[in-house]
């Protein structure tokens, strides 16, 4: 048996020293920590699959414009609770040359990043109906989002999407929905951590059973415009971002600045608010809040409890991205689509080691290149699998923390430049060798 690049000894004391006891049910954040511990301890990088932080260089037209609102003082003085009226204007512009939906400027709010829009979503959405307690996540997704559920400690459901896609989703959705509990079905698309793609029959399913039901549909786009088997980058022409915002009037969208314009950093997202969904009224909402309209209530009681507005300086920024991309002059879509290009050469290495994609087909085709895949190893558990990793240098999370009833890991490309890939190789060959398949 080859040597394994790190002795076994300092990873499981790192693992407990950090009171890590399965590195499967470690967050991202830990994950990260007990990677860096390792490197630390052995002088040896890691290959990091195991944070979605965009891997490019920020969007140089937000830059110019947040440190022109600087200059001008924005940094003494509160933001508008609603959001400042360019970046409403533009959220709106957006939304209409790359998803052709209509969402008047009022409902385009900014969030602290997409992780405080849906948190502040699930509180909205618990408290429209007192019947309406559980929020359902077509999984696998984001493990922070359930998490969020749990700290707020409302009630979820879950389901793996691997056996239900096309006809069979309308069965299994109803299945949840038809007990007359769910206020909010909650998705990704294209999907972290697998990217699976929803087709448009999928989203005109969930839309229609939105209605039937009266749930919201909670849809996260914080990769909008990367199914890179489509050129949706051109603003105001086809094809369009799918999105469930064309079947039903029960959506609410997040559309984040952290991937598309690699502005993570500065914490910016929009929460997107069909026009019909702002203004309809709640009696429970109103008896719970004191204000019954949900739009309202959603920016000056909830948004208000979580942050007096979000960082002045930063909506300009993602006005001006906003702008530059509606008017053509940001091909954001072409930027991104090195995830893709790093993505190939990725799976490529893992596939001629012996690995194998879990989630590799939207319906009868192969599943979109990008900012995520996953991958399994015949024998292995997610877990046992992420375990042995650490010890070749190699560091990303388990899919079952995702929702995910499938064995296997997520590796996300973003920090993956392409020095890296032949290390990679060299600690994957490694790996076979050690472990070969019987």
């Amino acid at each position: 048996m080859m040597e394994v690049p790190f002795d076994r000894r300092i990873v499981d004391d790192v693992l407990q020293r950090m009171g890590i006891a399965n590195i499967g049910d470690a967050t991202i954040r830990q994950s990260v920590a007990v990677s860096e511990e390792i490197e630390r301890l052995t002088g040896t990088k890691f290959v990091h699959f195991e944070m979605g932080s965009p891997g490019l260089p920020a969007c140089a037209e937000g830059v110019a414009a947040q440190k022109e609102a600087l200059d001008r003082g924005v940094a003494c003085v509160y933001p508008n609770m609603s959001g400042i009226t360019p970046l409403k204007e533009q959220a709106s512009r957006f939304i209409k040359a790359f998803l052709n939906v209509e969402v008047n400027a009022e409902g385009c709010i900014p969030s602290v990043g997409s992780m405080m829009g849906t948190f502040a979503t699930f509180i909205l959405c618990a408290h429209l109906d007192r019947r309406k307690d559980t929020i359902l996540y077509i999984a696998p997704g984001f493990p922070v989002q359930p998490l969020q559920a749990k700290v707020l400690g409302y009630k979820t459901e879950q389901f793996d999407i691997y056996h239900y896609r096309d006809e069979k989703l309308r069965d299994k959705l109803e299945s949840y929905l038809s007990k007359g509990n769910v206020a909010a079905v909650v998705y990704s698309n294209p999907n972290n951590p697998t990217w699976v793609c929803l087709t448009e029959k999928e989203l005109q399913i969930i839309g229609e059973l939105m209605t039937r039901y009266d749930a919201i549909a909670v849809e996260d786009l914080a990769y909008l415009g990367m199914d890179f088997r489509k050129d949706l980058g051109k603003p105001f022409e086809p094809p369009y971002q799918a999105t469930v915002a064309r079947y039903t009037d029960n959506y609410i969208l997040m559309l984040s600045a952290s991937k598309i314009f690699s502005y993570a950093g500065e914490r910016i997202a929009i929460v997107a608010i069909s026009d019909a969904l702002f203004n309809r009224h709640y009696d429970y909402l109103q008896e719970e809040y004191g204000m019954g309209t949900l739009g309202k209530a959603f920016v000056f009681t909830i948004l208000y409890t979580l942050s007096s507005g979000v960082s002045h300086s930063a909506q300009y920024a993602l006005a001006a991205m906003y702008r530059a991309a509606c008017d053509g002059k940001l091909d954001f879509v072409a930027q991104t689509r090195e995830y893709a290009r790093r993505a190939e050469r990725i799976k490529a290495i893992f596939c001629r080691n012996h690995f194998h994609i879990v989630y590799d087909k939207d319906l009868d085709q192969p599943v979109s290149d990008g900012f995520f895949f996953t991958i399994g190893r015949r024998g292995f558990t997610g877990d046992r699998l992420l375990h042995e990793f650490l010890h070749y240098g190699i560091s990303a999370i388990s899919l079952r923390p995702t929702g995910s009833e499938q064995e296997g890991i997520r590796v996300c490309t973003s920090k993956v430049a392409p020095d890296t890939y032949d290390i990679l190789d060299e600690r994957l060959r490694i790996f076979d060798r050690n472990n070969p398949i019987t």
